[in-house]
């Protein structure tokens, strides 16, 4: 799992941000919020991350703060919304705490405003989140400021999520994924899975 990304801003198109880290160039996927808010083309930059990885590639999409991060990992776990809306949810609002609290106090008007939410996606947000949402961020954040630790490690999330991507049912998921060493990325417990499965 790749938690951020300090680097050399090699520059910016719409909606990505090109950092070049010890010579590796990364394309991140970033709202526009946080892309407006980044410095000059070769300055030194710091962005937390989130690595999707799909059966029809690897996505990077990244965070100026750790607020933003949480809330877009939210948004992508609600049904019908992916990477793109989610992003597009947090360039709709002037702030994560912006968005979350018009989930929070159910402003259906509000939520449809993002580009590509209709009635139906921007109910379906607000029922699922609401409850992680009703007190701002005390429920996605621990007292110390960090993410709340999610029920299972991020590593063994985003290799579950790729599997089931993959076409793999929750129950051949769970038998591919017991007994995965604890301190794994994702890329080892992916290895780990489709060696059980016997694909790999």
């Amino acid at each position: 799992m790749i938690a951020f990304l300090k680097g050399v801003l090699a520059g910016r198109s719409a909606d990505t941000a090109f950092i070049e880290v010890r010579g590796v160039g990364y394309a991140v996927g970033m709202s526009q919020a946080s892309l407006s808010k980044l410095p000059e083309t070769g300055s030194e930059v710091q962005v937390h991350t989130h690595l999707q990885v799909r059966d029809d590639g690897i996505s990077l999409y990244g965070f100026l703060s750790l607020e933003e991060q949480a809330l877009f990992e939210q948004l992508i776990g609600v049904s019908g919304v992916g990477p793109k809306v989610a992003l597009a949810a947090l360039s709709a609002f002037p702030s994560p705490q912006a968005l979350a609290s018009a989930i929070a106090a159910q402003d259906v008007a509000a939520v449809q405003r993002i580009p590509g939410v209709g009635k139906k996606t921007a109910s379906r947000i607000i029922l699922e989140l609401k409850g992680s949402l009703d007190h701002g961020f005390d429920q996605l954040f621990g007292s110390d400021g960090q993410p709340a630790a999610p029920a299972e490690g991020a590593a063994l999330q985003g290799a579950r999520e790729a599997l089931l991507s993959m076409g793999f049912t929750s129950a051949e998921v769970d038998l591919a994924t017991k007994g995965a060493p604890e301190d794994a990325s994702t890329e080892a417990l992916l290895k780990y899975a489709l060696k059980r499965l016997g694909t790999a």
